[in-house]
């Protein structure tokens, strides 16, 4: 392959239903809603669904009732983890034997490719082929100079398409936008600028990044600025990701308020998670827990700890963080997370998190 180097954003399109629907060909064309046991009846949230839900204003994380109550005639399925995992190797083994192909994966349903080609467009449409070819999968693919500007031109080649987003047109397509539509800005942020009075992309590209700093810190306000122009890392990397934590979340079909219960349900968690760490083999630096009490009010206590691989002692610094939990309020969720050292050679991010690049 030979031309000008070029950041290509692989977005799967509709994935998990996309896959039940595979295996259920009679769904095609209906509203399907995938989420939890696929029991509205039960606390459960929509982990996605197919374009015909989607009209119906149903999306990812909606609780599954509140979904079936506005698609009614929806076939709602339970979430089925393997297939889509097995999907996804499939598609990600795919792009990896394309031509010239650097792959950067970022989840199950999405991945990054490098290439140098003289014309992206053609490359990206044999890519495409060369999924739906293997798997029956339709994909979208957004073209970019840095990978913010291939990650937001895929929105607009949906469903199936390919779209073009540079330098040369970043500011004429995104600039009018509202700034929460830049990945890595949400409504939080959006909200936080507007306070500013940086309500557009056109706005916040044009902001003096220093000037961000007294609101968002010293790296923060200025890679806004810089998400602002669409700027960043143009260099595919696909050094294998490392996880930094592990983390795991019941919801209760049932609050629980008696502190038994409360004790037995974060000791099962903790242990859990402690399997996921173990498994890694690198030591503990941090633990968070969740708590969300009924109705839907979340509270977080973390803390950070000396890094350590004793299991004993993990298990009692999050019984600890458990001693923060208000006794015989009602809980509908906990949820924790263990930190991990990361390896010397792990992948610096690319993605825009709050950690940045």
């Amino acid at each position: 392959m030979s031309g000008f180097p070029w950041v290509l954003h692989v977005d799967l399109d509709q994935f998990i239903a996309a896959v039940e629907v595979l295996r259920r060909p009679e769904l095609a064309g209906r509203p399907v809603i995938v989420g939890g046991r696929g029991d509205p009846a039960e606390r459960a949230v929509v982990s996605t669904a197919s374009y015909e839900a989607r009209a119906f204003g149903v999306g990812s994380g909606m609780p599954l009732r509140v979904a079936a109550r506005k698609v009614p005639d929806a076939v709602i399925l339970p979430v089925d983890q393997e297939a889509y995992l097995a999907a996804s190797e499939t598609v990600m083994a795919t792009l990896r034997a394309q031509p010239g192909a650097t792959v950067q994966v970022l989840g199950w349903d999405e991945a990054f490719v490098g290439v140098e080609t003289e014309d992206p467009e053609a490359y990206a449409r044999q890519l495409q082929a060369a999924v739906r070819e293997r798997t029956r999968l339709h994909c979208s693919v957004g073209i970019g100079d840095t990978l913010v500007r291939a990650k937001v031109a895929t929105g607009f080649g949906k469903p199936a398409g390919v779209f073009r987003l540079t330098a040369a047109n970043w500011l004429e397509v995104m600039g009018g936008r509202p700034t929460k539509e830049l990945w890595g800005v949400g409504t939080k942020v959006s909200a936080r600028l507007a306070k500013l009075g940086i309500t557009t992309v056109a706005q916040l590209a044009a902001a003096d990044p220093q000037a961000l700093a007294p609101e968002f810190g010293p790296r923060m306000g200025p890679w806004y600025a810089e998400l602002g122009r669409g700027d960043g890392a143009g260099v595919v990397d696909d050094t294998p990701w490392v996880a930094r934590g592990h983390s795991r979340e019941t919801t209760f079909q049932q609050d629980l308020i008696d502190p038994a219960q409360v004790d037995e349900a974060l000791r099962e968690l903790t242990s859990q998670v402690l399997k996921d760490v173990a498994a890694e083999g690198r030591p503990v630096v941090g633990l968070s827990l969740k708590v969300r009490y009924a109705p839907f009010v979340t509270k977080t206590h973390a803390r950070k700890i000396p890094e350590t691989f004793d299991r004993a002692d993990v298990f009692a610094r999050a019984l600890e963080l458990g001693a923060g939990i208000e006794p015989g309020r009602p809980i509908r969720l906990l949820g924790l997370r263990a930190e991990m050292a990361m390896p010397d050679d792990a992948r610096k991010g690319h993605t825009p998190t709050r950690g940045g690049w």
